[in-house]
């Protein structure tokens, strides 16, 4: 698996490249915005980890520019403890966030928790889910709604396919954390509330496909108005 790195204080970079080097993966670093995006594009990793103050580009750009990526995750690094950030950082399309200073042990456990999470929809058997007009092709992780491409994250890809595989199942807040982002994941649930509302948005006439169960969580249905 290839990791990329990003962050413009050396001594952080090199030694999250280091401890991801002793698990095994596959590492590149940047020390700055632009070289990160060039490496993104070459290097193509499963994961990108990225400062969200960089000098030439941000975090939050990257992350922006590639909020429709296929396969690749997001983990945002930031020294702001405000919630007002970490939300803006998902809302732009990141997978995880994780607040300086971390503990290098958190870090390592969140990028095995999101990478678990592409390894296991990629091995679903199967492959298409079809509800009215919107078609899911699980291996290829494409959707399309009236024959138009859905732009989705993965994690709005995913929390898609769990839904529509499990019709009228109604999952909590907790159950949509645990089993898409990882039991490891130490987010809160209001990460789930903003993936459901983004997915929502970019399913458009079809966002009554996903409805609210009240004082519990959300469900997929069949039929929509």
């Amino acid at each position: 698996m290839r990791i990329l790195v990003a962050d413009d204080e050396k001594n952080i970079t090199d030694a999250i490249g280091y401890a991801l080097r002793r698990e095994g993966y596959t590492v590149e670093v940047a020390y700055e915005g632009e070289e990160a995006e060039q490496k993104i594009a070459a290097f193509q990793p499963h994961v990108a980890i990225l400062d969200i103050m960089m000098p030439n580009r941000s975090g939050y750009e990257i992350c922006r520019k590639y909020e429709n990526r296929d396969k690749m995750g997001i983990i945002l690094v930031t020294a702001k403890t405000d919630i007002s950030d970490k939300v803006l950082g998902l809302d732009l399309g990141a997978d995880d966030y994780i607040t300086k200073p971390f503990d290098m042990r958190e870090l390592l456990a969140r990028v095995k928790s999101l990478l678990r999470r592409f390894q296991k929809f990629d091995q679903n058997e199967n492959e298409m889910i079809q509800i009215h007009d919107l078609q899911i092709e699980q291996k290829k992780r494409r959707a399309e709604l009236n024959n138009q491409p859905l732009e989705l994250t993965p994690k709005e890809f995913d929390l898609l396919v769990l839904m529509t595989t499990n019709l009228e199942r109604v999952y909590s807040r907790e159950e949509l954390l645990d089993l898409i982002w990882g039991m490891d994941y130490i987010g809160g649930t209001r990460t789930v509330d903003i993936h459901i509302r983004r997915l929502r948005q970019k399913l458009g006439s079809y966002k009554e496909l996903i409805q609210t169960v009240h004082r519990v969580g959300y469900k997929a249905v069949g039929k929509i108005k």
